[in-house]
């Protein structure tokens, strides 16, 4: 398993991401910073995230995430959302938003994927309740097609960060 920075590292073109999860890792210090109501120090706790991606996007990497995400949003997503300017839109990131349901009819894997150069991708797995479990990666032409569509599908469905407005029973 490769680690992500040096997949970032040896990126020439593009990195996008696709997420499907609810939530993730809620015992983060960043999630936690921003639950107590601190939004500011949950962006410094991602510094370093926002560093190594205005790095690869100096580069002329263009980097691009799309979320899909139940509504009416969980609190880890509402969390995202409020991070989203100054971790990823800070980085030069470019986020999209598509709710669930409007995702009904697009082939997507079934877990997050980092797609690099359109040449390989990185799965991400994650346990039911959100922790981190482990990567794999593949370089296998078809499943690199298969995630690249998904992305391109999901990608013009989205709606760009400034646009998206949460709904949230929060």
């Amino acid at each position: 398993m490769t680690e992500f920075g040096d997949l970032l590292a040896k990126c020439e073109r593009t990195a996008f991401k696709l997420e499907f999860r609810d939530q993730y890792m809620t015992g983060d210090p960043g999630y936690l910073a921003w639950e107590a109501g601190d939004l500011t120090e949950a962006v410094r706790l991602y510094s370093e995230w926002t560093a190594t991606a205005r790095t690869a996007i100096a580069r002329g990497v263009d980097m691009r995430r799309v979320r899909v995400v139940s509504e009416p949003v969980s609190t880890y997503i509402a969390f995202e959302h409020a991070v989203t300017p100054g971790v990823n839109l800070a980085a030069g990131e470019a986020i999209r938003w598509l709710p669930r349901r409007l995702a009904s009819d697009l082939a997507l894997p079934g877990n997050d994927v980092w797609i690099f150069d359109g040449r390989m991708v990185q799965f991400c797995h994650f346990a039911g309740d959100g922790a981190w479990v482990f990567n794999d990666e593949t370089d296998d032409p078809a499943i690199v097609t298969l995630c690249s569509s998904a992305f391109a599908a999901a990608w013009d469905r989205a709606t760009d960060h400034e646009e998206y407005r949460i709904q949230s029973s929060c």
